[in-house]
C-alpha cells in the first residue's frame, strides 16, 4: 500500500490499458492507464483505489493524490473517479472492442460502429432492437448488450450523485441493492440508506438528506431517527422494546426536534407496521415489528414442542440409565439423574448450573441414552469456540448454530437460514449449549428449525452476562417456570479441588473470593494504579507465565478486562501487549489502518457479525465470521491489499477495506469473552465505570479460565464488585409473554434460587 502522502489533490484522465488486480466484492482495483492529462500526457500511470465495474478500454477521470509504494514505486491513490464515454466513432470502436460491454467483442464492435457510428451508444441504450440487423446478434443478445450498458450507466449516475457524500465502495453497495431505482429512492427518502444499506449509519444518511434540502424536522427524518434509536440505541444495548416516553425523549434529543414531532412520526410508523406499541410490565412500550414477532414465536413454538412431544415410558429408559452408569463408572446424583430422565419426557428441557456442577456429565449421559435408544441428535453452540469446547467435552461433533441452520449469505436482508419451518432439522433431539449468549432473533431462527415432535435441550449458566444481541432469552425462560427445568448446584469433588470453581461460586453467592492462597489455580496480585496494573499484566504475559508454565503467551494466555477505556482497558493494553509480544521486525509485514497496525502474527478479533466473509477449512467452504471470533494474522499480502487470517482453522481473506471489522485481541472485554475458555486468564481490576464493576461480570470473567486465574489490581475493588449485584435492566417483552397462562409442566421441585 502506498505510504501516506501530504501531496496536493490532482486529477488525471486516461484510458484503462490493464487491470492488475480487482476485488469484486468491494471494487478495490489496481490498474494502469495511459494519461491524457497535459502534465502526464502519454505516460503510463498506476492507479489504486475503489474503482468498481472498471473495464479495460474505458476512459476515466480520477481524483486523488500521488503516493509511493515500497515495492511498486510511484502510484496514484484514487479517492473518486468518473467514467467518460467516448464521442467519436474511432474512440467508440476502441471502447467496445475491449469487451467493456457484455456480449460485444472486437468483431461485433466493428460491425455495430460501422452501422451506427456516433449514434452507437444511443442505439444500444434506447433502441437495442435495431442491433438485431447486425449479423450474429439475436433478440436475446441485443437485450443482454443493452442491459450491460444500462448497468454501467446506472452505476456512473449513482457515483456522480453520491460524489460529495459517499465513497465509490458505498455507491457500489447502493447499486447492488437498488439498481436503476437508486437515485429515485435516495431523492424520495435518503434515510432508506441507513435502513437498508450495510455500513451507512444515520449520520451519513442525514448528511445526504441535508444536501438534498430536507429540513431538520421533516417527517421522513424524524421517522428514520426513531427507527435508528430502536435499532442502534435500544437493540445494541440489549433491549427488544423501549418505554414509549424514553423512546420519544431519546429521539427528540438525537434529532433536535420537539416531542410532538416524534409522537406524530411514531403514529405513522405504527400505522405502517414498522413499529408496534406494546404494554410491558404495565408500561406503554414500542418495538420494531421483527422483535414482537420473534418473541411471540419463541413462546408459541416452545409451547407447541412441549405439548406435542410424545413422552417415553420410564420402562423404556430407566434401566438404560443404570447401564450407562456401569459402563462409564459414574454414579449420577439426584439432580443429574433427573435431568437425564427429563430429557426423555420433555419437548423442552432447560438445564443450568455453574462451573463444576456436572453439566457436561449430564450432556454425555443424555447422549449415551439417546444412542442406546437409537435416537438421532445434533449438538450446537453460539460460537465456534463454544462448539469446539462442546466437541472436546462430549467426544461428539458440535457445530455453531449458524452452521447447523445452514446460513446462506447475500440475501437482500444480509443472510437467511436454509433450515427453517419449511426445511427443518431431521434429528430427534437438538442440544444447545451456552444458551445465555443466544439473543432473541437467533433463538427464533433456531426454533424455526426444530420440527414438531422433536425435543430441544437448552443448556447454559444463568448467572453469566446476557447475550450481546437484543434480549435476555435464557434468563427469561428459566424465570418463567413454564418448562421442565433442572438446576445443578452441587460442586463435585474433583471440581471442588479447584479454587477457580469455589471462588466462582463464592462470587455468585455474594461472598468474597479467597485471594491470597499461595497454591492452586487462583491468584491475586495487589496493584494500586492502572499503570502498575498494565505493566504487571504485560510482564505476566511476556515473561512470568511462559517461563513457569511454557505456555505460548499469545494462544495460551488471555487478558480479559472490564472496559475498553483506561490504562488497563483493551485499547491501551492491546498496544502494550502487541509491542511486547509481536514487535515489528525484518520480514514481518504489516498494514496500518487508522490508529492500528495489523502485523503478521497478531491476535485479532472480529467485532461485528459479517455473514459474507468466505472461509475454507479442511476443504470445506463456508461463510460468516461473527462478533467475538478470534483469529491469527497469517500473512499481510501488501500487493493484493489482503490479510490472511486463521480463525481456528477457518482460513479467510480480509481486504484492506474491511479492517474496521477487526480489533487486536491480546486483551478483550468480558462481554466478548462469553462462550470461550482459555488455559490462563488474567483479569485487571481497576476503577472503571461502576456499571461494569459488577458481580456477574467478575463471575463471567473468572469462569472463562481452565487452568489458572490471576487477578491484578485492588482488593477493595474485588470486594466492591462482589457487593455490586446490580444488573443492567433489559427491556424485553418475552418474560411477560411467558408468564401469561398456565405452565406447560407442573412446577419443578428444584426451581428455587434461579
Amino acid at each position: 500500500m502506498p505510504e501516506n502522502s501530504n501531496a496536493e489533490k490532482e486529477t488525471i484522465t486516461g484510458t484503462v490499458e490493464k487491470i492488475s488486480f480487482r476485488n469484486e466484492e468491494n471494487g478495490y482495483t489496481v490498474c494502469r492507464i495511459t494519461s491524457k492529462s497535459k502534465e502526464y500526457e502519454g505516460v503510463a500511470v498506476t492507479l489504486v483505489g475503489i474503482m468498481p465495474m472498471l473495464k479495460v478500454g474505458e476512459i476515466i477521470s480520477a481524483e486523488g493524490r500521488w503516493g509511493f509504494h515500497r515495492q511498486y514505486g510511484k502510484q496514484f491513490e484514487v479517492e473518486y473517479f468518473e467514467k467518460q464515454y467516448p464521442t467519436d466513432s474511432a474512440a467508440i470502436l476502441q471502447y467496445l472492442s475491449s469487451k467493456t460491454v457484455k456480449g460485444i467483442g472486437p468483431a461485433t464492435a466493428a460491425k455495430i460502429v460501422a452501422k451506427f457510428g456516433e449514434n452507437t451508444f444511443d442505439v444500444i441504450e434506447n433502441h437495442p432492437e435495431q442491433l438485431e440487423i447486425i449479423n450474429g446478434i439475436s433478440a436475446s443478445k441485443a437485450k443482454e448488450i443493452a442491459e450491460s450498458f444500462r448497468q454501467q450507466k446506472e452505476f456512473r449516475a449513482i457515483m456522480l450523485f453520491c460524489r460529495d457524500m459517499l465513497g465509490p465502495a458505498t455507491a457500489m453497495k447502493i447499486h447492488k441493492r437498488w439498481g436503476g431505482r437508486a437515485i429515485d429512492i435516495m431523492r424520495e427518502n435518503p434515510y432508506m440508506l441507513c435502513e437498508e444499506i450495510t455500513g451507512i449509519g444515520f449520520e451519513k444518511a442525514d448528511k445526504v438528506a441535508r444536501s438534498l434540502g430536507l429540513e431538520g424536522n421533516s417527517p421522513q427524518r424524524v421517522r428514520s431517527g426513531i427507527i435508528y434509536v430502536l435499532t442502534y440505541n435500544a437493540a445494541a444495548n440489549g433491549h427488544t422494546v423501549l418505554p414509549k416516553d424514553r423512546l420519544i425523549s431519546l429521539s427528540a434529543t438525537l434529532l433536535s426536534v420537539d416531542s410532538e414531532s416524534c409522537e406524530d412520526a411514531l403514529d405513522v410508523l405504527t400505522d405502517k407496521k414498522k413499529t408496534v406499541k406494546r404494554t410491558v410490565d404495565g408500561r406503554e412500550c414500542v418495538c420494531l415489528e421483527k422483535y414482537m414477532k420473534a418473541e411471540n414465536y419463541i413462546k408459541d413454538k416452545l409451547d407447541m414442542l412441549a405439548a406435542v412431544f410424545r413422552k417415553s415410558s420410564e420402562s423404556d429408559y430407566l434401566s438404560i440409565i443404570g447401564q450407562i452408569e456401569k459402563e462409564s463408572g459414574i454414579e449420577y446424583d439426584k439432580m443429574q439423574r433427573r435431568a437425564i430422565k427429563y430429557s426423555q419426557e420433555s419437548g423442552v428441557l432447560l438445564l443450568t448450573g455453574g462451573p463444576g456442577t456436572g453439566k457436561t456429565t449430564v450432556i454425555k449421559g443424555i447422549i449415551s441414552l439417546l444412542k442406546h435408544r437409537n435416537k438421532s441428535f445434533i449438538l450446537a453452540a453460539p460460537t465456534g469456540r463454544a462448539a469446539k469446547r462442546m466437541t472436546e467435552a462430549t467426544g461428539e461433533e458440535a457445530v455453531t448454530i449458524h452452521r447447523m441452520l445452514e446460513m446462506v449469505p447475500n440475501d437482500e436482508k444480509g443472510h437467511y437460514f436454509a433450515r427453517n419451518s419449511d426445511n427443518p432439522l431431521t434429528e430427534d433431539t437438538v442440544i444447545v449449549d451456552e444458551a445465555s449468549m443466544i439473543d432473541t432473533l437467533l433463538m427464533e431462527a433456531l426454533l424455526r428449525s426444530v420440527k414438531p415432535g422433536s425435543s430441544i435441550i437448552i443448556i447454559g449458566d444463568a448467572n453469566q452476562l446476557p447475550s450481546i444481541g437484543a434480549g435476555n432469552v435464557f434468563s427469561e425462560l428459566l424465570h418463567s417456570e413454564r418448562y421442565n427445568t433442572v438446576i445443578l448446584k452441587k460442586i463435585f469433588r474433583q471440581a471442588g479441588e479447584s479454587l477457580i470453581v469455589t471462588n466462582a461460586h463464592a462470587i455468585n453467592s455474594g461472598e468474597y473470593p479467597e485471594l491470597y492462597s499461595k497454591s492452586g489455580d487462583f491468584f491475586f496480585i495487589e496493584k494500586e494504579n492502572e499503570e502498575e496494573i498494565a505493566k504487571t499484566v504485560t510482564d505476566l504475559c511476556v515473561r512470568r507465565l511462559p517461563k513457569k508454565f511454557g505456555e505460548d503467551a499469545i494462544t495460551g494466555v488471555q487478558v480479559i478486562t472490564p472496559s475498553h477505556r483506561g490504562a488497563a482497558g483493551t485499547e491501551a493494553l492491546n498496544i502494550m501487549l502487541q509491542k511486547a509480544l509481536n514487535p515489528p521486525r525484518a520480514g514481518r509485514r504489516e498494514k496500518k489502518h487508522r490508529e492500528r497496525i495489523f502485523r503478521e502474527g497478531d491476535k485479532v478479533m472480529q467485532i461485528k457479525n459479517d455473514y459474507d466473509i468466505e472461509w475454507q477449512k479442511n476443504g470445506e467452504i463456508g461463510c460468516g465470521i461473527f462478533n467475538g471470533d478470534i483469529g491469527l494474522i497469517i500473512s499481510v499480502l501488501v500487493e493484493d491489499e489482503v490479510l490472511l487470517i486463521d480463525f481456528e482453522g477457518r482460513l479467510t481473506r480480509y481486504d484492506f477495506t474491511m479492517l474496521d471489522e477487526l480489533e487486536h485481541a491480546y486483551a478483550i472485554t468480558v462481554h466478548k469473552s462469553q462462550g470461550s475458555e482459555y488455559p490462563f486468564v488474567i483479569i485487571p481490576i481497576y476503577n472503571c465505570t461502576e456499571k461494569l464493576l459488577t458481580r456477574n461480570l467478575l463471575y463471567t470473567a473468572v469462569t472463562r479460565a481452565q487452568k489458572m486465574v490471576i487477578l491484578v489490581g485492588r482488593a477493595k475493588l474485588v470486594s466492591a464488585m462482589v457487593d455490586n449485584n446490580r444488573q443492567t435492566k433489559r427491556y424485553t417483552g418475552l418474560g411477560e409473554l411467558l408468564s401469561d397462562g398456565e405452565n406447560v409442566y407442573e412446577k419443578n421441585p428444584d426451581r428455587e434460587n434461579i
